[in-house]
């Protein structure tokens, strides 16, 4: 043996207790870092069987057509909005013009006669084909229920429609017949 280790000094003692110190730091550091948790996307991935493929499959396509439908909706929304201010610019213009034609010769408007006779008359030119279209499917659904006697939001629910675009469809059935 060494005369060096029977030996114990206050320097000695202090550099076994640092030694005895990193040494159980280590240990401890390699104890922790196998407790790290894994992360879960570095395994492989899980393979389905093929009844699980099959149903995934069926539900996209299931919501494929439900997009689809929803889009046909909208659609149809954005479509009937789309008519309604059509009618309401062509109307606005026609209250223009005849403001303009009453303010213009208002004074040259002869004598029992009212500004009626000046209005702009609605001609089937100034009507858009898509609202005028009365052999549309979808409008001779909304006719025909129509006829029945059912109001607009029975009718619209119905058909899966929207209640202004019933409306819209069944006020320009109004002006075609007028």
């Amino acid at each position: 043996m060494s005369p060096f280790l029977l030996q114990t000094s206050p320097q000695n003692t202090w550099v076994i207790y640092g030694a005895a110190a990193m040494g159980g730091f280590y240990i401890l550091l390699r104890y922790v870092s196998k407790k790290k948790k894994k992360d879960p996307l570095a395994d492989a991935p899980v393979r389905f069987s093929l009844s699980q493929h099959k149903s995934v499959e069926r539900d996209m396509q299931n919501l494929l057509v439900e997009l689809a439908d929803m889009s046909r909706q909208i659609t149809a929304q954005i479509d009937t909005r789309a008519a309604k201010l059509d009618a309401l610019i062509r109307e606005a213009d026609e209250k223009i013009a005849e403001l303009r034609a009453l303010s213009d010769g208002q004074r040259n408007i002869p004598a029992g006669r009212s500004y009626d006779t000046y209005r702009l008359p609605m001609t089937p030119a100034s009507i858009p084909a898509a609202v005028t279209n009365t052999d549309d499917p979808r409008h001779a659904a909304v006719y025909q229920l129509a006829d029945q006697g059912k109001s607009s939001p029975q009718i619209a629910a119905e058909l899966g429609r929207a209640k202004g675009e019933i409306e819209l469809i069944l006020a320009l059935r109004g002006q075609k017949q007028g």
